[in-house]
């Protein structure tokens, strides 16, 4: 019968009463060691391959003697550096010998399951309570346009103002209006509002006739 074996590190073909060096072992000379990382066994045709490891196999071994391998020379080397390292190496190494090949029987260790930490519950998240839709303002955006000498832009720079209706401009001094146009664009800068609080006036009152008498006598916002 012959196993292959993982010892400290490496894979070993061993059969019995085989010595084997491997890699430096804690134990004691002269103490006997186990095995049971063993990764196939063959007994003449029978051939049992582990996954990764068969269970119960074990391979038993009783340590010899500690030393050291033969010396290796390590020798590093650039060009054109001037770069030259000389080291040499012992490997410290494990004589023991194979005592016993077990296909089954081998006590290990149950294996350690790691604790599940508690997953924190994901609570769903909350309808958010619906707020109440801000109230519309009973007073409706009025067409500023209706102003001489108040275009699209100039209507469009007022309503941004917050002056989106006819009262509103009334109410605004011209000064203020002239300053609101100037602020939203260079180009609205030469616009004239000295009648449009008037205008604006007459408009929220519904006086449309009295309106049209003024504009009339207007050029772009200014009396004739």
């Amino acid at each position: 019968m012959y196993a292959i074996v993982e010892i400290a590190g490496q894979q070993f073909k061993v059969v019995k009463d085989q010595r084997v060096f491997v890699n430096r072992l804690q134990t004691e000379e002269g103490k006997k060691v186990s095995f049971d990382n063993v990764l196939l066994l063959g007994d003449g045709d029978t051939i049992t391959v582990g996954a990764p490891a068969i269970d119960g196999a074990q391979v038993g071994a009783k340590v010899l003697k500690h030393l050291k391998g033969d010396k290796v020379i390590v020798f590093k080397k650039k060009r054109r550096k001037g770069y030259r390292v000389k080291n040499g190496h012992r490997q410290s190494l494990t004589e023991i010998v194979i005592e016993s090949i077990a296909a089954s029987g081998a006590k290990k260790a149950a294996p350690v399951k790691a604790e599940k930490k508690a997953e924190p519950k994901v609570e769903a998240p909350k309808a958010e309570a619906k707020k109440a839709a801000p109230k519309k303002s009973a007073a409706k955006a009025d067409d500023l346009k209706k102003i001489e000498g108040a275009g699209p832009k100039a209507a469009e720079a007022l309503v941004a103002a917050g002056i989106d209706t006819f009262a509103k401009v009334a109410k605004t001094d011209a000064a203020k209006l002239s300053e609101i146009l100037t602020e939203a664009s260079s180009r609205l800068a030469h616009l004239v509002t000295d009648t449009w609080p008037k205008q604006a006036q007459l408009a929220a009152d519904g006086k449309w006739d009295e309106l049209k008498e003024l504009q009339d006598r207007l050029d772009g916002g200014v009396e004739k």
